[in-house]
C-alpha cells in the first residue's frame, strides 16, 4: 500500500526535507544489502537513470541475498529501523565459514583467461569529421547546442513569466540565445576569477574593478536569469509536482531534460577506451531544501549523489546516474549494485572493458555478474561483504611484516589482502595474485632509522591505484563553476554542474584531437580563457575599448583637485615650501614645478593655474 507522507516531510518544491530513510548506512560507505544485519526490512533509496532498460543477469545462487525485496506496492512502506550492526563475523564464524587457507606470494597463481577486447565502435572521439579544426566554442556545443540552449531559454522565459503573474517584483525581458551564451561565457569567467561576492564583479570604484561583466551584462541582469533558469517545461513540472504526497512524483522531473541531453553527448561524441572506473561525485546542494533525505545532523546529505562513469585514460566522463530518494531499478540488490549495472551496458561499450571499483560498490556477486557480461572488474572490497572469504588459516595479523600478502581463489574471482601502512582487501577477475611487481617504502628499523626498501606488492593494487588516479583529477576539474557566489541552490545547482561536465570533457576531446595530430594542446586554463571570450563575444580590440571606457568613467566621478595636506603646523614661511609637491605633468613636459593641489582620486600632484593646464591634460 502506499504510504502517505506528512507536509513536514516536504519541502516547498515537493522534495523530501526529513524522511527517515537509511542514507546514513550510504554516506558512511556502506550498503545495507551488503554489510548491514537488521531485524526489519529497510526501505532503500536508489538512483534514477537514463536509461529506461538495462539487462541485468540473475544470480544462480537465490538465497544470496536473504534481504531482497519484492518491487510491489507493499515495499514502499517504511518502518522504523533499529541501529544497524556491520556483518563482520566474529573470530569463531571465520574459522568455520571457509575451510581454504590463505596463500602468501610463493604459491604460484596463474592468471584467469583474458578477456576479448570488442567495444561496439573504435575508442576515441567520435566526430564526423575528426581532421576538421575545432574551435573550443565548436568542443563545447557539442554539449551545449543550439537546440539544448533554445529549449533552456524557451522554459526558463515561461518560468520567468509565472514568477511574475505570482507577484514577482523584477524586470523581465525574454533571454535570446545570443544572451544565454554570454551568460555562459560570465559563467566560465566568474568561475575562474575569484572573488568574494557576487557584486565584487560588477564594482567600478575598486582595486579589484573588473573589466568585462559591465559590457556585457548587468548585475541585476545576470542574477535574474540565474534564478530563473527552467530545464524543463514549468506547465509539466506543475502536473508532476502535483503527486508529491505520493511516490509517482519525479524528484528529477525538472532536470531531466537536460540530463538527458548532457549523457547522450558524452556517449555519442566519445568512445571509451578498455581500462573504466565508476566512483561517486558529490554535488553540493547550497540550500537547506533537497531532493535527498536529509538528516538533520549531516550536512553531507543535503547533496546530490551522482554517479559517474569514467575513461580511466584521460577522466573523460561517459556517463552518469544521480541518487534519487525514489527507488526506480527492478533488481533489488541495493544502489551501488543498480549504479554500476545501469552503467555498465554491453549494448553501449561492447565486451572486454576492464572495470575498477572502490569499496562502496565492489562486492563477489557483482564482480561475478560482470563477469558474466564479459566485463573484467577489480576494486578494494570491505572484508565485511557477503561472499567474502573468512578464512583465518594463515591469515595476516597484526604483527606481519609490510609487504606481507595472502590471497585466495574462488574459481574466476580472486581476493587478495595486502599489508601496507594498514591491511588492504582487493577482489579482481582479471588478475593474478602477484607478478613479481616491488614498489619502495620508507621503512623504520629497530634502532629508528629509516631506510628505503622495495616491499612486494600484489597485481589488483597495482593496477587499481594506477587507473583510479584520473577520478581524482576529474572530480578537482569538475568543480570549477559550480562553486560560485550568489548562485541559488535546488535544481538549477545541477545546471552548473553539467556545464561543469560540459567544458571538461569539451577540454578532453580537444587534448585527444592533439594526440591524433601531433600538436601540442592548449594548456586547461589556456582553453577556458578561449572559450570564454568567444562566449562573450569578445576580442582583444574590445577589451581594450573596455578599458578605456571603464578608466574614463572613473575618472570623471571623483577626480577633483584639492589642497596637499599639510603634515605639522606651519608658523614661518619659509617652512610653506615643503608641504609642495612636484607637479607630475610638469615633470613629464621636462619642467619641474611645485604645486599645492593633488588629485583626490589619483592622489597626485597637478598645476591648476590657467597657464598651465596640468590637471586637465593629465586626466585626458
Amino acid at each position: 500500500m502506499e504510504r502517505d507522507i506528512s507536509d513536514s516531510e516536504l519541502s516547498d518544491d515537493g522534495s523530501y526535507a526529513s524522511v527517515n530513510y537509511p542514507d546514513d548506512y550510504y554516506q558512511e560507505g556502506l550498503d545495507p544489502y551488503e554489510d548491514i544485519e537488521c531485524e526489519q526490512e529497510p526501505h532503500l533509496p536508489n538512483v534514477i537513470s537514463v536509461h529506461q532498460e538495462c539487462s541485468i543477469p540473475t544470480s544462480s545462487d537465490e538465497n544470496h541475498y536473504p534481504h531482497k525485496r519484492a518491487l510491489d506496492s507493499s515495499s514502499m512502506e517504511s518502518p522504523q529501523l533499529k541501529i544497524p550492526k556491520l556483518a563482520i563475523p566474529s573470530s569463531t564464524e571465520r574459522k568455520t565459514l571457509s575451510k581454504q587457507p590463505w596463500k602468501t606470494e610463493k604459491d604460484p597463481d596463474e592468471a584467469p583467461a583474458n578477456l576479448k577486447f570488442a567495444p561496439a565502435r573504435q575508442p576515441g572521439v567520435q566526430l564526423e569529421d575528426p581532421s576538421c579544426e575545432s574551435t573550443p566554442l565548436d568542443l563545447f556545443k557539442l554539449f551545449f547546442s543550439k537546440t539544448t540552449v533554445e529549449t533552456i531559454c524557451d522554459n526558463t522565459n515561461k518560468q520567468a513569466a509565472i514568477n511574475i503573474k505570482n507577484g514577482k517584483k523584477y524586470k523581465w525581458e525574454d533571454v535570446t540565445i545570443v544572451e544565454f551564451y554570454k551568460f555562459i561565457g560570465l559563467v566560465l569567467f566568474i568561475g575562474q576569477l575569484k572573488l568574494n561576492k557576487l557584486i565584487d564583479y560588477w564594482r567600478n570604484l575598486s582595486i579589484f574593478s573588473v573589466l568585462s561583466p559591465n559590457a556585457l551584462m548587468s548585475r541585476d541582469r545576470y542574477r535574474v536569469i540565474a534564478r530563473n533558469i527552467h530545464l524543463s517545461d514549468p506547465g509539466e513540472a506543475a502536473v508532476n509536482y502535483r503527486t508529491k504526497k505520493s511516490f509517482d512524483c519525479d524528484r528529477l522531473f525538472r532536470i531531466k531534460p537536460l540530463m538527458n541531453e548532457i549523457c547522450h553527448a558524452c556517449r555519442s561524441n566519445y568512445h571509451p577506451r578498455k581500462n573504466l572506473s565508476i566512483h561517486e561525485r558529490l554535488v553540493p546542494l547550497n540550500a537547506k531544501k533537497g531532493l535527498l533525505a536529509d538528516s538533520q545532523t549531516k550536512s553531507i546529505n543535503r547533496d546530490f549523489k551522482m554517479f559517474v562513469l569514467t575513461d580511466s585514460s584521460n577522466g573523460y566522463t561517459v556517463d552518469c546516474v544521480i541518487f534519487s530518494d525514489k527507488a526506480t531499478f527492478p533488481n533489488g540488490y541495493g544502489m551501488a549494485y543498480d549504479a554500476v549495472m545501469s552503467l555498465m551496458r554491453p549494448s553501449f561499450l561492447g565486451s572486454g572493458y576492464h572495470l575498477y571499483l572502490d569499496n562502496f560498490f565492489s562486492s563477489p556477486k557483482l564482480f561475478k555478474d560482470l563477469l558474466v557480461l564479459k566485463m573484467g572488474a577489480c576494486g578494494t572490497m570491505l572484508e565485511g561483504r557477503r561472499g567474502f572469504p573468512r578464512s583465518e588459516e594463515n591469515a595476516l595479523t597484526k604483527k606481519s611484516p609490510r609487504g606481507s600478502l595472502r590471497w585466495m581463489r574462488e574459481g574466476s574471482l580472486l581476493f587478495v589482502k595486502w599489508k601496507d601502512t594498514r591491511e588492504v582487501s582487493t577482489a579482481s577477475t582479471i588478475h593474478q595474485a602477484y607478478g613479481g611487481d616491488t614498489v619502495d617504502r620508507r621503512v623504520k628499523n629497530k634502532d629508528g632509522s629509516w631506510t628505503l626498501k622495495s616491499i612486494p606488492v600484489p597485481a589488483p593494487v597495482l593496477a587499481y591505484d594506477q587507473h583510479k588516479k584520473s577520478v581524482n583529477s576529474s572530480d578537482q576539474m569538475n568543480q570549477y563553476f559550480s562553486d560560485q557566489p550568489g548562485i541559488m541552490g535546488g535544481y538549477n545547482f545541477l545546471f552548473f554542474h553539467f556545464l561543469d561536465m560540459a567544458v571538461t570533457n569539451s577540454y578532453g576531446i580537444h587534448v585527444e584531437l592533439c594526440k591524433k595530430d601531433t600538436t601540442a594542446p592548449m594548456t586547461r586554463h589556456a582553453f577556458i580563457e578561449e572559450l570564454t571570450t568567444t562566449l562573450c563575444g569578445m576580442t582583444i580590440t574590445l577589451r581594450k575599448e573596455l578599458k578605456w571606457r571603464n578608466t574614463r568613467l572613473r575618472r570623471k566621478t571623483t577626480h577633483v583637485p584639492v589642497l596637499v595636506e599639510m603634515p605639522i603646523p606651519v608658523r614661518k614661511q619659509s617652512y610653506v615650501k615643503k608641504v609642495l609637491k612636484r607637479c607630475l605633468q610638469c615633470k613629464k613636459n621636462g619642467v619641474n614645478i611645485d604645486s599645492q593641489w593633488k588629485c583626490q582620486e589619483c592622489q597626485v600632484a597637478l598645476c591648476i593655474n590657467p597657464d598651465r593646464k596640468c590637471f586637465h591634460e593629465w586626466h585626458q
